[in-house]
């Protein structure tokens, strides 16, 4: 999608008052696509977002949908003939909603379900064989988001940072709208995911950081000093709080970096069993080097 991140631009769109709808077996296309919504815009996310998703897979399952809306897992195997990979990451985006079941629930439907059934039983609409009703345990929102964050690189749920704001708040750290209010020139600490980090090559060694939590982004200035100071930090982290002094310029505002604290850990308190896979813009130097990189070659990192 460009320069930016699909959460980024999503974010944005939702900003300037487009509803955005998730993915959906019986919604989506393969592309994002407008929705009628009276004099609401809707933006309904498409099947491209899904990690590992083939686009032929998803082209037969919008083609077999024109005869009517799938009801059941079973009937969208019958109907779409999907095999077992494309079932389980439709799963894992949490695209069964419309039939009433949640991500956990869908995947532990699909698991009774036989993609490869020879053609006598494949008619059938619905298992060979009848399980008894199984009550799962209930996701904990913070899970969600996590998983959604793992299946498409961002969630309509609720912001990461959101779940941790009490936290935050009680080390004094404001959210990136409270710069808006602030006096230029006044101490403040913010903190959040870290989606873009540039050194442009006339920076002469600073680095520029783009930081989002649930309110918007915030931009950080960060010396050259102070990155070689805080380099595994600004290098290497998730969630970041940053300490410094506002400095605006008319509607453009930047906090130039004083001290900065890696709260990655902190993402824990979402899914104990899985981190949060923070995505970040095409423009984040550190995973896509531009020119003048000297400094900024480092291993890349599996967040799963």
């Amino acid at each position: 999608m460009g320069f930016y991140a699909p959460a980024q631009i999503v974010r944005d769109a939702r900003e300037h008052g487009v509803a955005v709808r998730e993915i959906d077996v019986n919604h989506s296309d393969w592309d994002c696509t407008l929705e009628a919504g009276g004099q609401c815009k809707l933006l309904r996310l498409g099947f491209r977002l899904i990690k590992g998703m083939a686009k032929v897979e998803a082209e037969t399952l919008m083609a077999a949908r024109a005869n009517g809306p799938y009801r059941t897992p079973e009937e969208l195997v019958r109907r779409a003939r999907l095999n077992a990979r494309s079932l389980e990451c439709l799963a894992r985006a949490d695209a069964f909603r419309s039939m009433g079941l949640d991500r956990r629930a869908a995947l532990w439907a699909i698991k009774g379900i036989e993609t490869d059934r020879l053609p006598l039983f494949a008619a059938l609409d619905g298992p060979v064989t009848v399980e008894a009703p199984v009550a799962l345990p209930a996701m904990r929102p913070g899970e969600h988001v996590v998983a959604d964050y793992a299946a498409i690189s961002l969630s309509l749920k609720r912001h990461p940072v959101a779940f941790l704001r009490d936290r935050l708040a009680a080390r004094g750290i404001v959210p990136t709208q409270a710069l808006a209010q602030t006096r230029d020139g006044r101490r403040v600490t913010v903190a959040g995911l870290v989606l873009v980090r540039q050194r442009p090559g006339t920076a002469k060694g600073t680095i520029f950081l783009t930081i989002e939590d649930e309110t918007g982004v915030a931009n950080i200035i960060v010396w050259h000093d102070q990155f070689e100071k805080y380099r595994r930090i600004v290098m290497g982290g998730s969630l970041v709080a940053i300490q410094g002094r506002l400095q605006r310029e008319g509607i453009v505002m930047h906090v130039v970096a004083e001290h900065l604290s890696d709260l990655s850990a902190e993402l824990s308190q979402l899914d104990q069993d899985r981190r949060l896979n923070v995505p970040h813009a095409r423009a984040d130097e550190v995973l896509r080097p531009g020119e003048d990189q000297r400094e900024l070659k480092v291993r890349s990192r599996d967040f799963h």
